[in-house]
């Protein structure tokens, strides 16, 4: 028998730099076992071997620390053995952790600033070069240099760049937490002198956030904070960091901001200037070390085609949309100025347009510009090559304006950067379009994946709630997302107003707060309710209770807000004596509804606002009460359960009293109403025939078109699919014609569209053409089609259950759970289903044919037939 494999602490695999002193520890069990009856763990650290001895367990996943807690900076290295059916295992190869910093006691260098003029200069600013020098006595053992900042930092020894992350540190409410990140040094440093330099920039700590482009959100002045611990050859350590003696000038990036981009100019190479840092004055208080895993440069593509669109001007095409910059490796003769202007569409004459990304919303006087513009001044050095960094863009396409020569894709790279997250979800079928969809919602899934959830990554780029809530169960599938969820949902806590209020977007800033111009148009249904659904989904893909009980508080705010408001408000458009139903009827505050539904488009916000939308706020009400009540049986909370139950119940009886009519007809008749009633269970089950016939109606009604805005499409295809009509989910699946995501397919997308009509007839496009939340149909092709769907939490037992239809004659999926390896497989041939099933060891599947004939299997590769 083999040993266990793929070890890993909390939902990382082998970190440098954990927060965590005590972390939960998951492996898999050795191939050809059934179960596993116990484990045994050994643990190097502290100069000490440490040995669990045998823990009588079947869980494998987040399994508890057995030892004492580890100390900061502490090096681990750890193994397990099982006992399983077949006997005892040999111990795993070694995986290893090192602790963080753990305590603001453990830092001794100070943060600094660089100098700046006064007054302070006005946004987008320059980025600062900061420097300190230090002498490295003796030949290195080992060295970590841990380093954050209020802005975007990357540091260097000896000219040297540490480490390969981006972005960093990342972006989170800063006044509340900063995060650290931790680099391994030693092969850098030699005996001798070193010069040690950091580049600063405004990042989203002062730059430009969001739709508004507020600066200056978290402070007007930039910092930067690192230490670096030296181990010698001889056993003895020394501790440098920023403090007194560092020095500041600002930087050849004369321009550095996260959304309007980055000017370089490279003759600015002179070594006058230097000027004493500031101190900040700056606590440590606040330091913490994130659960996610970094943003890194993932991928490079090649472009498609370079043309030139006029004399001064080059259209270069990636071929796909991207988040990330381009690097150019021909910059020409000295103090030539080449612009790069990145966008994600062509205007119907084909030139690059970013018109459509310029944020238009009522609280603006005026479009804002769209950003995205890179420039660099060449100092003529051969081999010279620019590539921006301090900035992202959302792009397939640049505009290259000034150069010189004629560019060919051999001079020209796209740079795709997002949070490295592991993959661990594949899809793939007979039909092609299907596939390149799928595809597709993945690349505006990773396009948006940088350090948080964000909606678009060119205009917004903002942490909308209510797009990660009903995209969380898709990413899971594709990617590993349990630390990256974890770490946006601290600052979505964080956040939380005292009345409970959820924010529509987290993080965000003073302006986007409770005290900004959106404060009326916060706590939104289906939005704030992410700070439920978001743990629960993530409690079903990995198994993680922890999540939920740290949530729990901030559920009980938001769901207690709603009660509330529900209880106290009646809608102004009510009129008569008030029914003894409207108590559990939300509808007061302001919701988003069903955005961007077809043919409701918003043309007088202010009645938008006032509009009654206690359809969706309600039915979000009674699932976060039931939700509720499930998360409080998995913690142990028998009293909450029953109350939330009881809630959920009040609730869902006066959603029925005021939509549901005598008749049976649910109202209003919407696709995205009954696709919700049926999916929450709204609909009482005498109903429930009448509410699908209601539901294909519309369907039919529309021209067998989605009718759905942005709730309730990841719910359509799958209501339609588990209440008898599969051969209508198919034929909206298939359907090509606006409004339909084929028909994005069809105009050449290779991201999803935020609006149906993203591009209108005349090529002219609308908005954001880099939104996940309508590629959230693609679950239905991992859980439907495929039929890969969770009974118990982290997949410990699944289903599998395919559903074939349409035009497809076979159809696969593969999933690395936290147990191992899960694959679904059919084909028709001959009139004859053939399923080949993977099981991983300590799993059970319940494999449901399309006959209805089920088996209940154990781990192995198994096959069906009908």
């Amino acid at each position: 028998m083999s040993a266990p494999t793929a070890l890993a602490v909390e939902h990382l695999g082998s970190p440098l730099g954990l927060g965590e002193p005590a972390p939960r520890l998951s492996w898999r069990l050795p191939q050809g076992t059934l179960a596993q009856r116990a484990y045994r763990i050994r643990a190097e650290f502290g100069g000490a071997v440490h040995d669990s001895d045998w823990v009588e367990s079947d869980g494998s996943v987040l399994e508890a620390w057995p030892f004492d807690p580890v100390g900061s900076a502490q090096p681990v290295s750890w193994r397990v053995r099982v006992r399983t059916d077949r006997g005892e295992s040999g111990w795993s190869a070694a995986a290893r952790f090192e602790t963080g910093l753990l305590a603001a006691g453990d830092w001794s260098a100070s943060w600094i600033r660089p100098g700046e003029p006064d007054p302070l200069p006005k946004a987008p600013r320059p980025a600062y070069e900061l420097r300190g020098r230090l002498v490295i006595r003796q030949p290195v053992r080992r060295a970590r240099l841990y380093a954050t900042a209020h802005g975007l930092y990357e540091t260097f020894l000896d000219g040297v760049r540490v480490g390969d992350l981006e972005l960093t540190p990342g972006y989170t409410h800063y006044s509340a937490r900063v995060p650290v990140q931790a680099y391994d040094a030693g092969p850098l440093l030699r005996p001798g002198a070193v010069t040690w330099t950091a580049l600063l920039s405004d990042g989203w700590f002062r730059g430009q956030v969001g739709i508004f482009r507020a600066v200056d959100q978290w402070g007007e002045r930039t910092a930067f904070l690192a230490q670096l611990h030296v181990e010698y050859a001889d056993g003895t350590t020394e501790v440098f960091g920023t403090g007194a003696g560092w020095e500041s000038r600002p930087s050849s990036l004369v321009r550095a901001d996260l959304i309007d981009g980055v000017s370089d100019d490279r003759r600015a190479t002179d070594v006058a200037g230097w000027r004493p840092a500031e101190p900040a004055g700056l606590g440590h208080e606040t330091l913490f070390w994130s659960p996610a895993p970094p943003t890194r440069r993932i991928e490079e593509l090649r472009p498609w085609s370079v043309v030139r669109r006029g004399d001064d001007r080059q259209l270069v095409d990636l071929g796909q949309n991207i988040n990330g910059w381009v690097r150019l490796s021909k910059l020409g003769p000295a103090g030539g100025e080449v612009t790069l202007v990145h966008g994600e569409a062509l205007d119907p004459k084909g030139d690059l347009t970013t018109d459509h990304l310029r944020p238009a919303v009522p609280f603006l006087p005026a479009p804002l510009p769209a950003g995205q513009v890179d420039r660099v001044i060449s100092a003529g050095r051969p081999g010279d090559v620019f590539e921006p960094r301090h900035t992202t863009h959302g792009f397939r396409y640049v505009t290259v304006e000034g150069h010189p020569d004629d560019l060919t894709p051999q001079d020209v790279t796209g740079v795709v950067v997002h949070s490295d997250l592991r993959r661990t979800g594949w899809f793939s079928c007979s039909d092609e379009r299907i596939n390149r969809l799928h595809e597709a919602a993945v690349w505006s899934f990773r396009d948006n994946a940088c350090d948080i959830p964000t909606d678009c990554p060119h205009r917004e780029r903002a942490g909308w709630t209510g797009d990660w809530q009903l995209y969380v169960p898709t990413a899971a599938f594709l990617y590993d997302v349990a630390g990256f969820s974890a770490k946006w949902l601290g600052d979505v806590a964080i956040e939380q107003w005292p009345d409970g209020t959820i924010a529509n977007i987290s993080p965000h800033g003073p302006a986007e707060g409770p005290h900004g111009p959106t404060a009326p148009l916060q706590g939104s249904a289906g939005w704030g309710d992410a700070v439920v659904i978001v743990p629960w989904e993530l409690y079903r893909a990995y198994g993680d209770e922890r999540i939920l009980a740290e949530l729990w508080p901030n559920m009980v705010r938001w769901v207690g807000r709603a009660e509330r408001v529900a209880a106290a408000g009646r809608h102004p458009g009510r009129t008569g004596p008030e029914a003894a139903h409207e108590r559990y009827l939300w509808d007061t505050g302001f919701h988003w509804g069903e955005w961007l539904e077809p043919g409701n488009e918003v043309d007088d916000f202010g009645a938008f606002v006032a509009a009654d939308k206690s359809d969706v706020a309600t039915a979000y009400f009674a699932h976060s009460a039931g939700l509720m009540a499930r998360i409080a049986e998995v913690l142990g909370r028998p009293v909450e359960a029953a109350r939330y139950a009881e809630l959920a119940a009040r609730v869902t009886a006066a959603w029925r009293t005021e939509f549901l009519a005598a008749d049976g007809t649910v109202r209003p008749a919407t696709q995205a109403n009954l696709a919700r009633a049926l999916a929450f269970g709204l609909i009482p089950q005498e109903a429930v025939p009448n509410a699908v016939a209601q539901l294909v109606g519309l369907v039919r009604a529309a021209g067998t078109h989605v009718g759905t805005g942005f709730l309730a499409t990841p719910l359509l295809l799958p209501v339609l699919a588990e209440h008898g009509e599969v051969d209508l989910a198919y034929e909206l699946l298939f359907q090509d014609g606006p409004p339909s995501w084929l028909h994005m397919i069809d105009r050449g997308a290779t991201t999803v569209w935020e609006r149906w009509n993203g591009i209108a007839d005349d090529g002219t496009p609308q908005e954001s053409l880099n939104h996940y939340s309508k590629g959230a149909v693609i679950s239905f092709l991992h859980r439907h089609t495929a039929g890969l769907r969770p009974l118990e939490p982290a997949y410990r037992s699944f289903r599998v259950a395919p559903l074939p239809g349409g035009a497809l004659t076979a159809a696969c999926a593969a999933l690395e759970s936290p147990y191992g390896r899960i694959e679904s497989a059919w084909q028709l041939r001959g009139g004859r289903l053939l399923l080949e099933v993977v099981v991983p060891p300590g799993t059970t599947a319940e494999v449901v044919m399309p006959n209805g004939e089920v088996d209940v299997v154990g781990p192995g590769r198994h096959a069906f037939m009908t």
